[in-house]
């Protein structure tokens, strides 16, 4: 058994999540707060290493009326055991769960176990069908997956996801090197990714679009 996964993320309306180096502001107000909501709905967070290399982000409940008891557990996709400990995603906000794999070094393994729950699956990389495998045991039924795109497309990859949901918003970037919503080698065209629209609605100048996913 594994949790249920829901994808969330803003892109510009050429597809693009980032620029090829840094974060960018896509989505509007509402959309925020769109998010802050489906946060408080959902179990666990779960970002990879890179986004907490280059957002720092807090993967908290904060931008509406909320307990610290409704901020989700947050989880690290981190292979090398990388997380710095100063990251915001360490601070007591929640738990924190960070999942490497055998490559990590021990002696950063133990450095962050000092204030994380730290389990390692997998050789050079993680195991995520294992990792989602073991969470379901710990107790988490539910993941907001929020990314970055090389998570997004080995979650894929491996047919974990089960819905997306994205805020389109009405900004072009371009750039061959910019990021895109699901990154990694791609897919073969017999085997792309199937979705069927469950539902789609404006939030300011934005279209925020649900999709299930269809394997």
């Amino acid at each position: 058994m594994k949790p249920y996964i829901h994808l969330n993320s803003a892109m510009t309306a050429d597809g693009k999540i980032a620029t090829k180096d840094s974060t960018l502001k896509i989505s509007g107000h509402d959309d925020l707060i769109r998010v802050h909501n489906l946060r408080k709905k959902y179990d666990a967070i779960m970002v990879g290493i890179n986004t907490i290399l280059i957002d720092n982000p807090r993967l908290s409940i904060h931008k509406i009326d909320s307990k610290k008891e409704d901020n989700p557990t947050r989880i690290v996709i981190d292979s090398s055991a990388r997380t710095p400990l100063d990251s915001k995603v360490l601070n007591d906000d929640a738990d924190t769960i960070i999942i490497t794999s055998d490559k990590a070094e021990k002696e950063d393994i133990k450095r962050l176990s000092k204030k994380a729950i730290v389990f390692s699956v997998g050789d050079d990389k993680v195991n995520l069908a294992e990792a989602m495998d073991k969470l379901y045991e710990m107790g988490i039924s539910s993941i907001l997956l929020e990314g970055g795109a090389t998570l997004n497309y080995s979650m894929l990859e491996e047919r974990l996801v089960d819905k997306i949901s994205v805020c389109i918003g009405s900004k072009i970037l371009g750039g061959k090197d910019s990021v895109t919503l699901v990154d990694g080698k791609g897919f073969d065209k017999e085997e792309c990714v199937k979705l069927e629209i469950e539902d789609y609605y404006q939030l300011d100048n934005d279209i925020v679009i649900e999709y299930n996913v269809l394997y």
